[in-house]
């Protein structure tokens, strides 16, 4: 379970990184800028997570690979962006970065919210159900969040299509599954069903209540 787990703690750093480093590229910031908000997307919701459970140093720093893997990940976006500058370009833009953020954050959104269940699992020694999906949707949003502030940008899961509502329902049924059905179950369905609702709320432009 511990190396399926740190597979998708890969998957998801590469997925947030990509997302981070995309509007990065979108804002025109330079390289070193492209390299610090993919690495904030990536591990800043698993930083937040560490705080709150009083882990010391964070694992970002306690083990670096994830970082490193988010800025190889920047940095590769970033030289195939400055070799490509006709992807940019306004018609093909609107079409690859739309999609690229849709993919990436949707994978990152889903694998962090399963992961950082797991994580307060492992390190509250009692079951609290709230508690675990509070830190599962922290860990899924919390990048992401820091990326659109950093970026100047009103915070994505409060403007666009259910957003954190998808990391809620699917950290719900990691939990539940998790006591019924065991860790391997619950991973896969609470990430199956946070992937699935996020993606359709996106294709179909799902959104909550609001104030026109």
């Amino acid at each position: 379970m511990d190396n399926f787990i740190f597979v998708l703690e890969i998957i998801g750093t590469i997925a947030f990184a990509s997302s981070g480093a995309m509007v990065a590229i979108e804002k025109k910031m330079d390289i070193f800028g492209v390299n610090i908000l993919g690495a904030t997307t990536a591990v800043g919701g698993g930083m937040m997570r560490d705080i709150i459970l009083g882990v010391t140093p964070p694992t970002a720093f306690s083990k670096p690979v994830y970082i490193l893997f988010s800025i190889l990940t920047s940095t590769l976006l970033f030289a195939i962006m400055y070799t490509n500058p006709e992807i940019m370009d306004s018609k093909i833009k609107n079409q690859f970065y739309d999609k690229i953020m849709l993919i990436c954050d949707t994978a990152g959104l889903g694998i962090f919210t399963v992961v950082g269940i797991q994580t307060a699992s492992r390190i509250i020694p009692y079951d609290n159900a709230f508690f675990f999906i509070f830190i599962g949707v922290l860990t899924g949003v919390g990048g992401g969040v820091l990326r659109d502030i950093m970026a100047g940008e009103t915070p994505y899961i409060l403007v666009r299509e259910i957003y954190a509502s998808a990391a809620i329902a699917g950290g719900i049924v990691c939990v539940v599954c998790r006591e019924s059905m065991g860790e391997a179950a619950g991973v896969i369905l609470g990430l199956a069903v946070t992937v699935v609702i996020r993606t359709l709320a996106a294709l179909f432009h799902w959104n909550l209540f609001r104030i026109h």
